[in-house]
């Protein structure tokens, strides 16, 4: 069964992502990724006191997932 992931995302990322110029994220594979889970990008400005989320949010489908040349306990997510 497809899972749903809500993670941050930093603007300079989002926009390229929104823009469909980007197609992937690389992510700590600590969520148990799968194929067909929906990953919930939220858009936001990491400050010292944490996280400041600006509201917008990009809805993505992982399509495909490889740990190639990646560091360990990371992954490369094909989204679309």
């Amino acid at each position: 069964m497809a899972k749903n992931h809500k993670l941050k995302i930093l603007p300079q990322y989002f926009e390229p992502v929104a823009k469909r110029l980007k197609n992937f994220e690389i992510r700590k594979n600590d969520r148990d990724y799968e194929v067909g889970d929906l990953l919930l990008l939220q858009e936001c400005f990491m400050d010292p006191e944490g996280p400041t989320y600006t509201g917008r949010v990009l809805e993505r489908r992982i399509i495909y997932i490889s740990d190639y040349e990646q560091k360990e306990n990371y992954v490369v997510l094909g989204i679309k």
